[in-house]
């Protein structure tokens, strides 16, 4: 081996070490962050009436019992998702200025405690709305930290690849995981009293939040290496050399448009208003405003929905009814990295999207119509329709939002992407408080109407994609003439 390549195998084998240590732990992070907001939708059928109709029973916990039980937990959901949208802005405005490391582990730390304290009023024999609400809120805001903050390290580490869908896609499964995990674990406690349904994923993302502070590192200049988005070769023989991370034109995906934006200095980070104007993020904010309406009606109401919802002529257990809702969830997972590898193959972003929202109609419908003739079938149902909900939701969230904030445009602005996330997401985020907020209410009017508001969000979300997608096909249809002539 000459001393080139053997100079430069210390290099490369370091930042390939780094690299997966920061997917790791921004992996286990943010599962961790969803595992903790799990707990409400698990717990949703012990704290509120057992049922207004399917004859099960009375019970619940003052003051989410009764009658009015679904309206208030619906209101707790707007509490926390509201603030949770909210607080998105400020923190992507936030981490695009502050040490990422420091700042993802102090909204981890806080959100163990505020997740925590929910539970404690078990133990405390708490019934007062107010003191939910106000740890909803306070939960609402610290978890925002969350998102803005690893998605801005990933783009740090990894810069801009052509792979980016099916990189996105395999990470942004954490979502899902969190998920799976956060509802088996306040699944299989809550036989022993619902406070510990929030407890041990409190305590979860909590001790993750330390093993981020001591072992994050937040940017791969602050151990010498250049950007991410410079090539890093090795020379070793045998190895191919590492992909250059660059990000495809985008105006060859349809995201951009003509006109020209104002250069951005790569130190300073952009504002909130000039992310705003950059082209795509308003139409692929407000299409996730309602697939993340979508997304989330099912992940806080799914439990509650199938407890109260005779399947072969049978209601299952709490217990079941939470470990069942995951299967929703393992449909997500395969839906994202479909949704992310399809994306890659087409170089199409916002076609994409609109292939997985418009399947989910009929899937939606087919859900509601069949899934309780039998529990096979209502299983099924539910896996195609976490598949063709939560693809879209994903790639608009991870792919996209980080194309969007390192696109050309800015001059590669390493400070805008936090920003640009939280934009997206925090949109996204405003639809997701209110779908829930809305099936509390109408839920007691009948599930078809709550399934009808579903199908009428993700027509609403392919409204807002078709003028890029329009883009795009006209694109690829000219590049199909180029290469033919």
């Amino acid at each position: 081996m000459d001393a080139a390549s053997h100079g430069a195998l210390p290099r490369r084998h370091p930042l390939l070490f780094h690299q997966i240590s920061v997917l790791l732990l921004t992996f286990s992070a943010y599962t961790a962050f969803h595992a903790s907001r799990k707990p409400p939708s698990i717990v949703k059928s012990v704290l509120g009436p057992e049922a207004l109709s399917s004859g099960i029973g009375g019970g619940g916990w003052p003051p989410f019992d009764g009658p009015s039980g679904p309206h208030r937990l619906g209101e707790l959901d707007l509490a926390f998702l509201f603030f949770y949208s909210l607080g998105m802005y400020l923190a992507g405005h936030v981490a695009d200025r502050v040490d990422l490391r420091r700042f993802l582990a102090f909204g981890m730390l806080a959100s163990g405690i505020a997740t925590a304290a929910f539970g404690a009023a078990y133990w405390w024999d708490v019934h007062s709305l107010g003191f939910f609400v106000a740890v909803q809120v306070a939960n609402g805001i610290v978890q925002s930290i969350g998102w803005p903050c690893v998605i801005a390290v990933v783009g740090n580490w990894f810069g801009k690849s052509p792979r980016r869908g099916l990189i996105m896609g395999v990470w942004n499964s954490n979502t899902s995981v969190g998920n799976i995990l956060g509802s088996i674990i306040a699944s299989s406690v809550l036989e022993f009293g619902w406070g510990w349904s929030f407890l041990l994923p409190g305590f979860l993302i909590a001790a993750v939040g330390v093993l981020v502070w001591a072992f994050l590192v937040s940017d791969p200049r602050d151990l010498g290496f250049e950007t991410a988005a410079k090539e890093v070769e090795m020379n070793e023989p045998g190895v191919e050399p590492v992909e250059v991370l660059d990000l495809v034109n985008g105006e060859e995906m349809g995201l951009l448009g003509s006109e020209q934006t104002p250069e951005v200095d790569s130190v300073t980070a952009i504002g909130f208003l000039e992310a705003w104007r950059l082209p795509g993020v308003a139409p692929f904010a407000f299409c996730l405003f309602f697939s993340k309406l979508v997304a989330f009606t099912f992940l806080y109401w799914l439990p509650f929905y199938i407890r109260h919802t005779d399947v072969a002529g049978k209601h299952v257990s709490h217990k079941t009814a939470g470990i069942l809702s995951t299967i929703f969830d393992v449909g997500g997972v395969l839906g994202g990295v479909s949704a992310g590898i399809m994306s890659d193959r087409l170089n199409a972003r916002a076609s994409t999207s609109i292939f997985f929202l418009f399947f989910s109609i009929p899937t939606l419908i087919a859900y509601r119509s069949y899934g309780s003739i039998s529990m096979q079938l209502n299983i099924g149902l539910m896996f195609l329709s976490g598949y063709f909900v939560n693809g879209p939701y994903s790639l608009i969230t991870t792919a996209v939002s980080a194309e969007l904030g390192t696109q050309d445009m800015i001059k590669g602005n390493s400070r805008a992407l936090a920003t640009v996330t939280a934009i997206i997401d925090g949109t996204g985020s405003v639809g997701a408080a209110l779908g829930p907020l809305l099936t509390g209410y109408i839920s007691t009017r009948g599930w078809n109407n709550v399934f009808l508001m579903l199908i009428c969000s993700t027509s609403l979300a392919i409204t807002f994609l078709i003028h890029l997608a329009k883009a795009e096909v006209s694109n690829k249809m000219s590049e199909r003439i180029t290469s033919g002539t």
